[in-house]
């Protein structure tokens, strides 16, 4: 079934990642005219009664989302033969960091408009806040790190093992989310299988590749 998508030349992988990367604009956009719209009335679509909170629950669940497809990369890759995968992991990770930048940015602009001082109160005093915060500062310098200049100067052995710190960082997104909802648990029950599958792939993997070793 995968055999005609096992290996694709340069050029057919570019425009893949071109599709994939607008396509995953689409949701900002999305977000973007429905708050113009929202703010100004000038056409019929919006964002509903309350749009700060479908911004902030939008951005907070494709973070989720790409987390999910970043960490897909290596299992899609060990399953169906198609090496090229690899390619479109970067992206994806920028992409999570990207709508966890949104997300954040629309707590601190919206809900406190850039007193910090109320923001650094509010922080420990709602756990779900906490855990939430504490996934983004994770993901700032997994982030800054992704570029070749960088992982040639750290070495690739140190930056593969700084990157790992996005295993935790599903993990406390997932809890974030779980806390984060009060009645409908459906949602974060879904993430939290799917991270959950995900990373126990990994640990069969790993433990299997010990097995062979020893």
């Amino acid at each position: 079934m995968f055999a005609r998508f096992k290996r694709l030349g340069p050029a057919t992988v570019a425009r893949v990642k071109a599709l994939l990367f607008v396509a995953s604009l689409l949701p900002f956009v999305r977000l973007l005219i429905g708050a113009i719209g929202s703010a100004t009335q000038a056409w019929s679509y919006n964002l509903g009664a309350n749009p700060l909170e479908l911004i902030t629950r939008s951005t907070g669940t494709w973070t989720i989302v790409f987390l999910c497809i970043t960490l897909s990369i290596t299992p899609l890759r060990k399953l169906t033969g198609m090496v090229w995968l690899a390619q479109l992991r970067r992206m994806f990770g920028l992409f999570v960091f990207f709508y966890v930048a949104c997300h954040f940015t629309t707590y601190i602009w919206f809900d406190f408009f850039f007193d910090f001082a109320e923001i650094v109160a509010d922080i420990p005093k709602r756990p779900f806040v906490t855990i939430g915060f504490a996934a983004f500062v994770l993901l700032i310098p997994l982030a800054a790190t992704s570029n070749n200049r960088i992982i040639k100067a750290m070495g690739a052995k140190r930056w593969l093992t700084l990157h790992k710190a996005v295993y935790l960082i599903a993990v406390l997104a997932v809890v974030h989310y779980w806390w984060l909802v009060k009645r409908d648990l459906t949602q974060p029950i879904i993430y939290a299988v799917i991270v959950a599958l995900l990373l126990g792939l990994r640990l069969w993997w790993w433990r299997k590749d010990r097995r062979q070793l020893t």
